[in-house]
């Protein structure tokens, strides 16, 4: 059986590789002739040529949006070999990176899920290309996918490895969001601890991302220490600067509390929705790994990052890629109704734009701009209900 498997294989994966380079290439050309402006990478090499002119990171506003900075510091340090390359070059760099990044995103996803044949690798990243959120990260020049692939190569190897925590500690120094998966790997060691006596890998996981986070930021610290007191003392706590809340965009409790109570500012009520959905998401990513279920605890703490962020842009959800592959080994209508929502688009359907048409959506248009927040909760859910008829019938 093995030895008739083998060069079936073989033979599927230069097809597999053909039709997702023929993807990539099309996609590339569509983003060509769509004139995406790469407007997030254009903000990166404003930074990086800040942090080399010595000016006052904080203070910067860049591009015809005059977007500021609001990245930490070591994020800057990181984006000063931009400089070195004209836009041309510096937009067709980030492109065919991130389209590296996407396949390897992809094959770390299904290792995760264990399928990580090679085949299967080129079809999930030629149809991945494709959905909203992956689109939009190359249409700004985004770096999610680059976090995204620091986050699962950390979460993907084997237990105890030297060098474990470092991905998710170097992911959380460039933009906070995945800090919660040191949360998540800690309160996983306490909860071990406190049953039977022993927390040591998630433990011993979590210290390594908090050192690894602690030394890239003192590294910031020293190198710009004006930009590292103002960002840890104010701008980190300043949501404001990100952007408009009730946008479109904004794929978070926050930002579908803000258009539906109609207002630009939820306050309390997102603070307490936060508050409980970090909990409830915290709780089911711990469930899912303690009982060996590492691919639903991953994506179980990514959605819950994205959830309760005071701002998710819709390309922050390239974890629907995972997502999409967790829920087929659930069900495949999940699977599909999961990935139509990514592909579709259709959280732009409604109106958006100048004039903060968000805050006057009816009921039909707030459904559509909460699609990737319902799709969130509803994997929670789902992983949820899993796990519990799970522990009933051992």
């Amino acid at each position: 059986m093995t030895v008739i498997a083998l060069p079936r294989v073989r033979s599927r994966a230069p097809v597999a590789l053909g039709v997702c380079l023929l993807s990539f290439v099309a996609f590339w050309c569509a983003q060509r002739a769509a004139h995406v402006s790469m407007i997030d990478l254009s903000v990166y090499r404003a930074e990086g040529e800040t942090v080399r002119a010595g000016g006052d990171l904080y203070a910067l506003r860049t591009t015809e949006a005059h977007l500021p900075t609001t990245y930490p510091p070591f994020a800057a340090l990181l984006f000063t070999p931009l400089t070195l390359l004209d836009t041309a070059a510096m937009r067709a760099a980030a492109t065919a990176g991130n389209l590296a990044l996407l396949v390897a995103f992809v094959a770390l996803s299904l290792r995760l899920v264990g399928h990580a044949r090679v085949e299967l690798v080129w079809w999930v990243a030629a149809a991945a290309v494709w959905c909203e959120p992956v689109w939009t990260t190359l249409r700004y020049g985004q770096i999610n996918l680059l976090l995204a692939v620091l986050v699962l190569w950390d979460l993907s190897r084997r237990p105890g490895r030297l060098g474990a925590g470092v991905g998710i500690g170097i992911a959380a120094a460039i933009k906070l969001t995945p800090a919660l998966f040191a949360v998540f790997l800690l309160v996983t060691g306490v909860v071990e601890q406190i049953r039977r006596g022993s927390g040591g890998p998630w433990l011993r996981h979590a210290r390594g991302a908090a050192v690894a986070f602690a030394g890239a930021t003192l590294l910031a610290a020293a190198v710009l220490p004006y930009d590292s007191s103002r960002f840890w003392t104010r701008m980190v706590f300043d949501a404001g600067r990100v952007g408009l809340v009730e946008d479109t965009a904004n794929q978070s409790l926050r930002g579908v509390l803000a258009r539906l109570l109609h207002t630009t500012e939820p306050g309390g009520r997102w603070v307490a929705g936060a508050a409980l959905a970090g909990a409830a998401g915290l709780a089911v990513a711990v469930a899912a790994e303690l009982r060996g279920r590492r691919a639903w605890a991953t994506v179980a703490c990514a959605v819950t990052a994205l959830l309760i962020s005071p701002v998710s842009w819709s390309h922050h959800w390239v974890w629907c890629v995972p997502m999409v592959l967790v829920l087929a080994a659930v069900g495949r209508a999940a699977a599909l109704c999961t990935a139509a929502v990514f592909c579709t688009y259709a959280l732009w359907w409604v109106p958006h734009g100048p004039g903060r048409l968000e805050l006057h959506q009816n009921g039909t248009e707030l459904t559509l701009s909460a699609l990737y927040v319902g799709a969130g909760f509803v994997f929670l859910a789902l992983v949820g209900v899993t796990l519990w008829r799970t522990s009933r019938t051992v």
